[in-house]
């Protein structure tokens, strides 16, 4: 019903910088919270970033002071913009929307994104 579409991965040398972006398909969607995890093969998935829809916004220890993510309520898009980029941040990186739907908040995941960091 809701589809995420992730763009912005790809590769980077160590301390370069890329910029993910997550579009819902609808804009008429009441968004809570938007947010990115990521996943290494072999390892489980983390929380990298969150913010709801007040601006609040929370990081994992490593990569605050490198990542900001930040939202346009209006498109329900969110964006996480990775600076020093370090090869450890190599992952798939997924979007997810809080959103209400059906009577409840319901989370929507996107498909992924590939982040590769390396020289």
């Amino acid at each position: 019903q809701v589809q995420l579409v992730e763009s912005g991965g790809g590769l980077v040398q160590p301390g370069g910088s890329l910029r993910l972006s997550c579009a819902a398909s609808r804009n008429d969607l009441m968004v809570r919270a938007m947010g990115w995890y990521r996943q290494v093969p072999g390892k489980q998935r983390e929380s990298v970033a969150t913010i709801t829809s007040g601006g609040t916004t929370n990081y994992a220890d490593s990569v605050k002071g490198r990542f900001t993510i930040s939202r346009d309520n209006a498109k329900n898009t969110a964006y996480l913009q990775m600076n020093t980029l370090k090869p450890e941040d190599t992952a798939v990186y997924y979007c997810t929307v809080e959103a209400y739907s059906n009577s409840r908040f319901r989370e929507y995941w996107g498909q992924g994104t590939q982040v590769t960091v390396s020289s």
